[in-house]
């Protein structure tokens, strides 16, 4: 009780910045308009009884909730489904699901936020994406009687070592949980390292894996790629982060010399550096022309802005290598998922840095299907490569493909465990 207050005494302290932060407007994010009531529980009644709520926090998280979602509705499809987000990006992911599902903003963690959505939703069962955890939120949650599921719960070393040093504060989370549903065997053992008990612990395999690439984002890759030209070699930076953009453009820099038809595809990870890329592009000299700007795509184009979101899989699809961002820049993001690019048999390239998806990437690494690249002059080598020997391509891109095939059932896995 005494270590809730004291958190609920620093969050009041924290929120006035933290809610700055999220209202703040920015280039390519969606405006919250008149819902910012919802962050302080201020929520629509649900129109179903007793709905299963999903709380998947921003893009990542809500895409990797789609299909449990589509899985749940589609074996009970009259079972009501709330899902919160926290961002508005990650709302925008949801709202695509049209009817399938209702979106709320999640309530800020304080108990009487919570408790206002929980009186006006009225769940039967929560969903936690990949350990999103907050103290008065599952303190609330757990009050009421209403189980607590965490869905393709992920737990680095370096996370767990944290916890270890403050064990009353993990203890004070994981008494709430009703069960932890681990991507892997090496996160549960972490979980059941810091107290939790091995029978609630259970690993599933990562959700992931059971990506489906629909007949539509196939035909829309093919028609960007139409636009772009099938005798041009084309490759995507994908989820690029400050301070790689430069390193991708020299390798760009490098690959035209001897490649000059090549194209660059760059997706930044966040909207609102989409035009700061863009100039960063120009001010480099490449003919560069953006998503948004519905420009030709001519021969004489060198470099593509994709300023948009939720059209990853759209553009993997134009291309025939991806470079994965978030794994040039240290120990700040630690990569990002290669599995959308491998679903689509594509060779891939990523940077040394991938500690938060070591195990898919360290499977890609053993099927040789991915290539370590620590800087520019390294990624236009292998770019070179792959483009002057298309079976290679094709060898890679095949073998990324065998290991999303070989690790899918993390699904089903996944609802035995919460549909009972």
């Amino acid at each position: 009780m005494l270590i809730r207050l004291i958190y609920t005494l620093i969050l009041s302290l924290a929120s006035p910045l933290l809610l700055y932060g999220l209202y703040k407007s920015k280039p390519g994010k969606p405006s919250f308009g008149k819902r910012w009531k919802e962050h302080f529980g201020i929520t629509p009644q649900t129109q179903g009884q007793s709905p299963i709520w999903i709380h998947a926090v921003s893009v990542g998280e809500s895409i990797a909730a789609i299909p449990i979602i589509k899985q749940l509705k589609q074996r009970d499809p009259n079972q009501a489904i709330i899902v919160t987000t926290t961002t508005s990006t990650g709302a925008e992911q949801i709202e695509r699901l049209g009817d399938l599902v209702e979106h709320r903003y999640m309530p800020i963690d304080f108990s009487w936020c919570v408790q206002g959505f929980l009186k006006a939703v009225q769940p039967k069962q929560m969903l936690i994406m990949e350990t999103e955890l907050w103290p008065n939120t599952l303190h609330c949650v757990a009050k009421a009687g209403i189980p607590i599921s965490v869905l393709n719960a992920r737990l680095s070393e370096r996370s767990c070592q944290r916890y270890a040093k403050f064990q009353s504060v993990f203890n004070l989370l994981a008494k709430n949980l009703s069960q932890v549903l681990c991507q892997y065997h090496s996160d549960a053992e972490r979980f059941v390292r810091l107290g939790l008990d091995s029978t609630s612990v259970h690993v599933t395999g990562s959700i992931k894996f059971d990506i489906e690439v629909s007949s539509e984002q196939v035909e829309k890759g093919k028609a960007l790629r139409e636009r772009v030209g099938f005798d041009r070699d084309v490759w995507i930076a994908a989820s690029t982060h400050q301070g790689e953009d430069e390193i991708i453009l020299d390798a760009h820099k490098q690959l035209l010399k001897d490649n000059p038809k090549a194209l660059l595809m760059i997706v930044p990870r966040h909207p609102e550096r989409f035009s700061q890329v863009t100039e960063l592009a120009k001010q480099q000299e490449f003919n560069t022309i953006t998503r948004t700007s519905q420009q030709p795509i001519t021969p004489d184009v060198e470099v593509y802005i994709a300023d948009t979101m939720g059209e990853m899989l759209l553009l993997l699809g134009g291309v025939d290598v991806c470079f994965m961002g978030g794994s040039l820049v240290g120990d700040k993001v630690g990569g990002h998922n290669l599995l959308e690019p491998a679903a689509l048999k594509l060779p891939l390239l990523n940077g040394p840095s991938y500690f938060n998806f070591s195990e898919i990437t360290e499977k890609l690494l053993e099927a040789r299907a991915v290539t370590i690249c620590h800087n520019s002059s390294e990624i236009a080598g292998q770019l070179k490569e792959l483009f002057l020997q298309p079976k290679l391509r094709k060898d890679k891109g095949l073998a990324a493909y065998q290991v999303v095939e070989q690790n899918r059932g993390a699904l089903d896995n996944t609802l035995q465990h919460i549909i009972g």
